[in-house]
């Protein structure tokens, strides 16, 4: 890797040393894993479930002794999908470990293995495989977990955004996974997701195949203490300077959402000239920007949205973190309809990813924005406004 213009890292996997903290968390990860846990990882979008798993994959204790597999079914919609994800992960991360190795992946899949195989000329693993090509879904899938099964190491298969299979067609998906999974005792499993009531529904649900199949895991926020001296460390490793008082202020605002302050930092600190100080002012230009990029996304999404539904966003926007969403008082507050009217709306709002909540000890939930830039971009294009 060459050498890092920025520290504050937004995309692609991030290296050892511009990863924030998480040592607890690591800890407890690998020593699940370890164990032998499958762990169900629950935390709202963008706080650092991908960038703690592919960090526990580069921890020795893992990297030593498993073959890791990451896969990513986000954009999944069906079974067919699911199963070309998964097979083309295993396929690319088993191509640099040789031809022996890649070759018990090929010969165990049969059913497409005519799409796998090696180029003539150059002689290196080629996929050709596409959806198309697979005409059997359910038994391609079979042999993908008979080779994990039968693997030279133990396999640690990590699926992010699991609460996608919810909505395949196939009623099924959830029983033919647990059974694949409950079978393979050569591998564990991370399924990783962001909607949480989703992922609690599947995992304690009595009536559901993954019930009490998995241990649990949620991801909180960074401590504030340890991301304000990561952040100020960083400035003045590239000689520049930063206050700790607007550090907090930046992890304040966006409630310790790690991609939102990452951003932030990202631009401004790019915004810092050498050996000077990054002000407020200068966060703020930051913040703004990152609005503008993102307005015609906003109103695009925005503009599909019933006026029911949109009129509780806005409520919960101005909020901040917003409670008692039925009741009496907070619907006068922000002159929604009526209480049945906003629990329609809660679960809409849900159900496409426009809002996440936190459990209270006493149970109780709390709501905000999954997205914490469209929630400032609410306040400052319908004149509540934000201040750090």
């Amino acid at each position: 890797m060459g050498k890092i213009r920025n520290p504050f890292v937004i995309k692609g996997k991030v290296p050892m040393e511009y990863f924030c903290d998480r040592d607890e968390d690591t800890n407890l990860l690998v020593k699940r894993v370890r164990n032998g846990h499958n762990i169900v990882l629950m935390s709202p979008r963008r706080i650092g479930k991908t960038g703690l798993i592919e960090h526990c994959f580069d921890v020795p204790e893992i990297a030593d002794n498993y073959y890791t597999f990451f896969v990513d079914i986000l954009q999944t919609s069906s079974l067919r999908e699911f199963t070309y994800s998964l097979g083309r992960q295993i396929f690319d991360m088993l191509k640099p470990l040789g031809s022996k190795v890649l070759d018990g992946f090929i010969h165990t899949v049969r059913s497409i293995s005519a799409e796998y195989g090696y180029d003539a000329q150059t002689g290196l693993p080629k996929f050709n495989f596409s959806l198309g090509a697979m005409s059997n879904p359910e038994c391609t899938l079979e042999e993908i977990f008979k080779y994990i099964d039968k693997a030279e190491k133990r396999c640690l298969v990590a699926i992010d955004e699991f609460q996608q299979i919810a909505n395949y067609p196939e009623k099924n998906i959830e029983a033919i996974l647990r059974t694949h999974i409950q079978h393979c005792s050569n591998a564990d499993f991370i399924f990783a997701g962001s909607e949480r009531h989703i992922l609690e529904e599947m995992f304690n649900s009595y009536a559901r195949p993954f019930y009490a199949s998995a241990t649990c895991m949620t991801l909180n926020e960074l401590p504030i203490d340890k991301y304000v001296a990561f952040v100020i460390d960083h400035f003045a490793e590239f000689g520049k300077v930063i206050a700790d008082a607007d550090v907090e202020s930046v992890y304040k605002l966006f409630s310790g959402n790690t991609y939102c302050m990452q951003k932030t930092f990202n631009v401004a600190f790019d915004m810092t000239g050498a050996r000077s100080k990054c002000t407020c002012e200068i966060l703020y230009k930051a913040i703004d920007d990152i609005l503008l990029e993102n307005e015609r996304t906003y109103q695009g999404r925005l503009s599909q949205l019933s006026s029911k539904p949109k009129e509780l966003l806005y409520a919960i926007a101005v909020d901040g973190i917003a409670e008692k969403l039925t009741s009496g008082e907070f619907i006068r507050r922000h002159r929604l309809a009526s209480a049945s009217s906003v629990q329609s709306a809660i679960k809409q709002l849900q159900d496409n990813d426009w809002i996440t909540y936190r459990v209270a000890d006493n149970g109780d939930k709390s709501y905000y924005l999954s997205d914490h830039f469209l929630m400032l971009w609410i306040k400052k294009n319908f004149g509540w406004g934000y201040q750090l």
